[in-house]
């Protein structure tokens, strides 16, 4: 969706995120923004949750709210330091 957004915002001359979730995402405005939001990590933490397995039972270990305040963060080494903090505290995942 975020690169959805991103294609569309030029082409259509979008002026916000609100005007953008009408254009055809289908998605409020309030979630098109914590989506784009997550466009800010750094891209190898985008790459992994790209390549987390799908989980069929239950909810997911990791989740958008879970990401905001990495996200937030500016330095991507920072960044990569609470990544890695948070997924060595998921129990699905272990200490490792």
């Amino acid at each position: 969706v975020a690169a959805d957004v991103a294609v569309r915002t030029p082409r259509q001359d979008v002026q916000s995120l609100d005007e953008s979730s009408q254009h055809g995402l289908r998605r409020s405005s309030p979630r098109v923004t914590q989506i784009m939001n997550l466009s800010l990590l750094a891209p190898d933490i985008r790459e992994a949750l790209l390549c987390l397995p799908p989980e069929f039972v239950g909810r997911s270990a990791i989740n958008e709210k879970m990401m905001r305040p990495i996200a937030a963060e500016v330095d991507w080494d920072r960044q990569r330091a609470m990544w890695r903090q948070l997924w060595q505290h998921e129990p699905a995942h272990g200490s490792s």
